[in-house]
């Protein structure tokens, strides 16, 4: 007997940063819900993010259009559907003005900073450990990412060393020259990668900046992937390195979603909400606080290179450090024994998992009519500059 389908609209950031620490919610219930469909709400820059989630209907790419329009668009396209449940990670209001059986919808934190990723989990009013970033990929997509980083006849095979030495505000970006210095201690002779090649991971904008980090890096030692992927193949090719550096930005979270070891370059933005999440995962800044920084730039929006404090020894220990830490729990680890798997739960298993049960506020009693007009919801969540 096929069972009903359960469909979700999932509501997520505009930008790359935000959208790959929520991803995990999305992991989370296609795990729970096996006839989960998804629509997926996201802005231009990282819908591609969600292309091969499974049970995905459509991705709807949501631009910022004048006064709240943007929002008057997206009901008029999904208003028309009754939703098992809505995700609104953007605090809309929309899933107010929806026909539909449950809704979770994000409400400002005011008190202590809260990381992305548990703020995320507290829309579906989870306990315990948050949902870690999740993507998902294809085979063909991560085939492609292998086929990348094969070495040319006579060139190196040792580990590699991922960088990402751009972002998205000139404030974040640690100059590039130091990147340059700390590749050539860790890929040098007596270096932690010792031998190794450096990946190097941009946008389409950001090629001239990265020239710097090619031209002292020796023939054969680098691979510049530098506006030539997108964001799911450089997700893939994350997924075979060693270890990654990088300025806060959404490729950061990326490289911590894919599990390879990630330290995160910070000045004039708060480690406390954007440290890349995972446990091989590590914040790292010069002497001065987030604090600091805002009180000589309190909007965060003048051209003022912060990152200039951050030395190359900081990071280089911070890298050689978690390296460390990564060897020592793996040789630690004890052998895994496969065990069989629990049955598969159904739909109706799925809409009182323990773990989703406290989750999912009732529909008001008039949720299934439509209002007389468009909702004007308000755009509330605060922005972010990952």
């Amino acid at each position: 007997m096929t069972q009903r389908a359960f469909p979700i609209l999932f509501i997520t950031a505009t930008r790359i940063g935000d959208a790959v620490l929520s991803s995990g919610l999305i992991r989370l219930l296609a795990d729970q819900i096996p006839n989960a469909r998804f629509t997926i709400v996201s802005g231009p820059l990282a819908a591609p993010l969600f292309a091969h989630v499974p049970g995905l209907d459509r991705v709807i790419v949501m631009e910022k259009g004048k006064g709240k329009g943007h929002w008057f668009k997206l009901w008029n396209q999904v208003r028309h559907k009754k939703w098992g449940l809505v995700v609104d990670l953007r605090g809309s209001g929309t899933a107010y003005f929806l026909r539909r059986e449950k809704r979770a919808v994000w409400k400002r934190n005011t008190g202590e900073p809260m990381h992305k990723v548990v703020e995320a989990a507290k829309v579906l009013k989870l306990e315990g450990d948050p949902p870690s970033p999740h993507l998902y990929i294809t085979p063909e997509v991560q085939a492609l990412a292998d086929q990348l980083l094969v070495p040319r006849l006579g060139e190196p095979t040792g580990p590699i060393l991922a960088v990402g030495p751009a972002s998205n505000w000139v404030g974040k970006i640690w100059p590039i020259e130091r990147f340059a210095q700390t590749a050539q201690q860790l890929l040098g002779p007596g270096g932690a990668l010792a031998g190794g090649r450096l990946l190097i991971l941009g946008g389409p904008g950001d090629g001239r900046m990265v020239e710097e980090l090619r031209m002292a890096s020796a023939r054969g030692r680098y691979v510049d992937l530098t506006g030539k992927v997108d964001l799911l193949t450089a997700y893939a090719v994350l997924k075979r390195a060693d270890l990654f550096i990088g300025n806060d930005s959404g490729l950061m979270h990326i490289a911590a979603a894919a599990g390879v070891p990630t330290i995160g370059l910070f000045g004039p933005s708060d480690e406390r909400r954007y440290a890349p999440w995972g446990p091989n995962a590590r914040a790292v800044r010069g002497p001065r606080t987030f604090e600091q920084f805002l009180a000589v730039d309190p909007d965060l929006s003048q051209a003022i290179r912060h990152m200039s404090d951050l030395p190359v020894a900081t990071v280089v220990r911070a890298a050689k450090a978690l390296l460390a830490e990564v060897k020592a729990a793996k040789d630690a680890a004890p052998e895994v024994v496969v065990e069989e798997s629990a049955p598969e739960a159904t739909v109706e298993d799925a809409a009182v998992t323990p773990e989703l049960q406290p989750v999912l506020e009732d529909a008001a009693p008039d949720a299934d009519h439509e209002p007389a007009e468009a909702p004007a919801p308000e755009d509330t969540i605060e922005a972010d500059r990952t």
